[in-house]
């Protein structure tokens, strides 16, 4: 009596944690998304979810108990069991007894059946069924298990659906699975054989567990729910069915996955009912199964039918998800799919129709006798058969019989398909191509001409700029830089910093610069605080969370100068004593970028929650040998001063220090989520979030009152899918993007806006319907964090990885991969790595312009092709960022005709040249080591120059001081220590023709 007291309060305890926990996770996310003005996301989002989990829950519960409580009724008692087994023990010692008599002879007996039941199953019949259908069952608990689990540690965004166990392929993956892995057939084989023993026990409580696992897994796909009740049509129409694409964006997944809950629910039930009668009345140990009685028939019969429709749906949908196949040359319905998979579901799918309702029929008409009850069995069997033959037999001797004879031929139209879909899903059909043909007759006059790309021209790259960032400027161990980005800002001309300037001759005077302005190419960097690197005797409860609450201030340095030593510039730096806060090198820079009070309460690596307005001083920055306090007075935060609050949060953060401490204020907050990733995916988790966020410094208070700081950041947002018709997934797994959302959150205040970049993709159409007061105009956008917008190197990837094939047309270059290009290869540091895309700030040849009279320098985003197994350039595609020719992309290709030098062969000839590879060789040596960056590939007029530079670092304690600047031009190759030197001697005038290759000047090597 008293463990069972025990165990029922261990239960209620249990259950009122569960439930405690619960409220507090609702409650606290109330509080949250109200914080960031988003409750309305929320609400919709918690309440979509739990109508689908207790629907789904509900359903799957009642139907399957249900059934399995009708199960126990029906089933044998165990009286008739007995009797059966004593009539037959009495049947086999009457034919013992005549078979031993002498007058015994053989004879037929005609064996007269119960019309009532069907035919006994004695054991060698009875065993190898009832384990069939248990292993089924296992099977199907690890299926669907495995998926759950998978969305518990990786949730759902825009994922790839799982299959339903009915399909071959999923079966065929589940069984190479079994023969990978032990675990998994242990796992089956013991809940196999736990059903044979304790069935009533078991089937009742697998069907339990079945419930919360079919819902959790519609429960994550919430997003595909909410898209089909909103959809937008697409105005284009797939060539197979004639269908909008908005049906296979939003209306085929919400199918699949009811098929997914429907298969496993229909089947998990027939199964488990079939063996509740199969096992019932100790069939096993006594040997024999009387049959199934006619209510136990009829009981069957309508599950199979349900069944049987289930299937129905499944291979009606399988019809639309050819064009999703893999099979042939190119990604779609390939003509084997067309000409014979398609009829054959189709034939499925009828035969699957009328079957159900055959069993349907005979459910709700049922007859005890009936001539055609064999009928049913026969046509199980052919159509599991026809089954097989359709999905394996069929397909492979049309392809292998008809199509590879001829499979261009017959290949073609399908390929086309493919092609037009693929460039029309990554936005290829937008790209402008137009040809270049690199003339070689750049002149000193030309560098003159486009001066502000030279002076733009990058020399720092991001890793040892940030290494030398945390060398000189993380001024604390516990500041750091997670990441440095790069951006252009419009900087008054009277900067007293030094920039490399073009050759000119000494006799010259210096020109007055006639513009108030200009546009430099930046690395700006974040100083965040890191807590990790706090010494571990200080990391208390009250430091982690009310004195190291934020970071402050940002390097802002120019992409292409060298101070002394070969270290960077800096336009922004360090950490003033008085209360301009970050030092500047010239009074027009501070004009230029907003400084003000620049602290970062919401960064990269702000991973721990804070508390801000308590007795204890947070600690802003250090100061000599102390330390500047501050109080926290932005926007940001929960308000935790009431003692429930507290409780709510403490509960919910499982952090009981926010109850006992003493040092709480009535105006207390509580900064949560304060990691910008991790902010924007709690407010919109259906968006693909670009993985690099980057810094602006803007004074932009429209959207963002009260923010002392002016700092900025920007993330690009997506809107992806894997169920676009015809198009390529490649090896991301997703065949539809679009760069639809602008992100900006505010790093005083964590304020969040989403701003609409391509309000002409109908899947974040679709999200604003849903969600109609969360996003706004980019017109909205405050202008001077607008001109700070770039084009995404994610979403450039994705593009330009595509391209690579379908840039190709025509259907038979296409087949025959004639003209297949590829990522260049460059030597960075010491290793082979495929070329990164690169911004620069450079004309563009032959570009369109809108809106303005003659071509002006512009911010891009840049990537050379080369052919596969070549090493020539063959094309570059460019991304262009400002104003009315944002999102533009212009693809350039070379002829194919003559040689234009790739960034392999550039190399190449950087690294055969014996002075230069002599020099570096000596770097290599005495502690430390020379790092060759990015090779970048600059268009200037209708030329193309190649620019190296080249860093010094020690082995130990790395300091990445810029050397030396590699260019190459031509024919002609040229290392001197400023890139000023070097296009001198490749442009300055010679009375006698240059030779191939220019030594580097000789001048004294810095010191290591």
């Amino acid at each position: 009596m008293i463990w069972k007291w025990g165990f029922r309060l261990l239960i209620l305890f249990l259950g009122l944690g569960l439930l405690l926990d619960l409220g507090s996770r609702i409650g606290a996310e109330i509080f949250w998304f109200q914080e960031v003005g988003y409750l309305q996301v929320f609400l919709l989002r918690v309440m979509t979810r739990g109508v689908l989990w207790v629907a789904v829950a509900g359903i799957t519960a009642a139907y399957l108990l249900l059934n399995l409580g009708l199960a126990q009724q029906l089933k044998y008692s165990q009286s008739l069991k007995i009797e059966e087994v004593r009539r037959e023990e009495a049947k086999l010692i009457s034919e013992l007894t005549n078979f031993l008599s002498p007058h015994y002879s053989r004879r037929d007996e005609t064996r007269i059946l119960t019309p009532q039941r069907f035919e006994k199953l004695r054991l060698r019949g009875l065993l190898p069924l009832t384990l069939i259908l248990s292993l089924l069952i296992g099977l199907m608990l690890a299926h669907y298990g495995q998926i759950a689990l998978s969305y518990w540690h990786s949730p759902v965004n825009q994922a790839i659906l799982p299959i339903a166990l009915f399909r071959l392929e999923t079966i065929w993956q589940l069984l190479r699975q079994i023969v990978s892995q032990v675990w998994y057939v242990g796992l089956i084989v013991g809940v196999a054989i736990a059903i044979l023993i304790y069935p009533q026990f078991l089937l009742t409580a697998i069907a339990v567990i079945f419930s919360p696992i079919f819902a959790f897994i519609l429960f994550q796909h919430w997003p595909k729910v909410l898209q089909y009740f909103h959809p937008t049509p697409f105005n284009s129409t797939d060539p197979l069915f004639g269908r909008d694409i908005s049906f296979y964006i939003f209306s085929l997944p919400v199918w699949e996955l009811l098929e997914l809950w429907l298969m496993g629910l229909c089947l998990y039930g027939f199964v488990a009912v079939a063996l509740t009668y199969l096992l019932s009345a100790d069939s096993l140990s006594q040997g024999i199964f009387p049959g199934f009685s006619p209510q136990q028939q009829r009981h069957l019969f309508g599950m199979g039918g349900l069944l049987m429709l289930v299937v129905a749906l499944s291979y009606w949908q399988s019809r639309y998800e050819l064009v999703y196949s893999s099979r042939g040359v190119s990604y779609g319905a390939s003509y084997t799919d067309v000409t014979a998979q398609l009829p054959a579901y189709t034939i499925l799918c009828v035969m699957a129709v009328a079957i159900a309702f055959y069993l349907l029929w005979r459910t709700f008409f049922w007859k005890p006798k009936s001539r055609y009850r064999s009928l049913v069995f026969y046509g199980l069997g052919i159509y599991l058969i026809l089954v097989v033959a359709a999905d394996v037999v069929l397909p492979t001797v049309v392809q292998y019989l008809i199509v590879q004879p001829n499979e261009l031929q017959r290949e073609q139209p399908y390929i086309q398909r493919t092609i037009a879909l693929t460039r029309q899903a990554f936005d290829l059909e937008a790209i402008d191509s137009t040809g270049f043909n690199p003339q070689g007759t750049l002149t000193e006059a030309d560098i003159q001409k486009n001066d502000l790309t030279i002076r733009n021209i990058r020399l720092w790259d991001q890793r040892p700029l940030l290494e030398t960032n945390r060398q000189l400027q993380q001024i604390r161990p516990y500041y750091r830089f997670p990441d440095a980005d790069i951006d252009r800002y419009t900087l008054k001309t009277d900067i007293t910093s030094p920039r490399p300037s073009t050759p000119q001759k000494s006799s010259e005077p210096k020109q007055e610069v006639d513009e108030a302005t200009e546009r430099r190419q930046v690395l700006i960097a974040a100083r965040e605080l890191d807590y990790n690197t706090v010494p571990q005797e200080a990391q208390t409860w009250v430091n982690r969370h009310l004195i190291y609450t934020h970071g402050f201030g940002f390097t802002v340095s120019p992409v292409n100068t060298v101070g002394p030593g070969g270290l960077p510039e800096y336009f922004v730096k360090d950490i003033s004593d008085d209360s301009s806060a970050l030092t500047t090198s010239s009074a027009a820079i501070r004009k230029s970028i907003p400084i003000g009070q620049p602290r970062i309460y919401y960064g990269e690596i702000a991973n721990t929650y804070v508390m801000t307005g308590t007795r204890v001083r947070e600690l802003d920055y250090p100061s000599g040998s102390d330390n500047v306090y501050n109080s926290y007075d932005g926007l940001g935060g929960v308000e935790i001063g009431s003692v429930w609050r507290r409780w709510l949060f403490a509960m919910h953060l499982k952090d009981w220090q926010m109850v006992l401490t003493q040092d709480f204020l009535p105006e207390t907050k509580l900064l949560l989520r304060r990691n910008v990733k991790q902010r924007i995916q709690a407010i919109a988790p259906f968006l693909k979030f670009d993985s690099d966020p980057y810094l602006v410094a803007a004074a932009a208070n429209e959207d963002f009152p009260s923010n002392p700081s002016y700092l900025y950041w920007i993330i690009d947002a997506y809107t992806t899918s894997d169920r676009y018709p015809y198009s390529d997934t490649g090896s991301d797994g997703i065949n539809y993007i679009r760069n639809s959302i602008k992100v900006v959150i505010d790093a005083y205040n964590g304020t969040v806006n989403f701003y609409i970049a391509d309000p002409s993709d109908p899947i974040i159409a679709t999200w604003s319907g849903i969600f109609p007061q969360m996003f706004k105009p980019l017109s909205t956008m405050p202008v001077n964090l607008r001109s700070h917008t770039r084009y995404p190197v994610d979403f450039f990837k994705i593009q330009s990885e595509r391209l690579m094939t379908y840039h190709m047309t025509d259907p038979q270059v296409f087949y025959n991969r004639e003209d297949q290009w590829q990522i260049p290869n460059e030597i960075y540091g010491s290793e082979t790595r495929p070329v990164e895309p690169y911004y620069l700030i450079t004309s563009l040849p032959t570009a369109p312009v809108v809106g303005a009279a003659s071509r002006t320098e512009e911010f891009i985003l840049f990537l050379p092709y080369t052919p596969r197994q070549r090493t020539n350039l063959i094309a570059w595609l460019a991304a262009r960022s400002d104003g009315v020719n944002y999102g533009k992309l212009l693809l350039y290709t070379f002829p194919k005709e003559r040689l234009v030098y790739g960034t392999e062969q550039i190399e190449a000839r950087i690294n055969q040249d014996p002075v230069i590879s002599q020099q570096i060789s000596l770097w290599n040596r005495q502690g430390s080591k020379a790092i060759q960056g990015n090779l970048l590939v600059i268009p200037i007029e209708q030329s193309l120059l190649y620019v190296e530079p080249i860093y010094l670092e020690a082995t130990q304690n790395s300091l990445p001081t810029l050397v030396r600047v590699v260019v190459a031009y031509e024919n002609r190759i040229v290392m001197a220590q400023t890139l000023e030197q070097a296009l001198q001697g490749i442009f300055k005038p010679e009375v006698t023709p240059a030779p191939a290759i220019i030594r580097p000047f000789e001048e004294a090597a810095p010191p290591g």
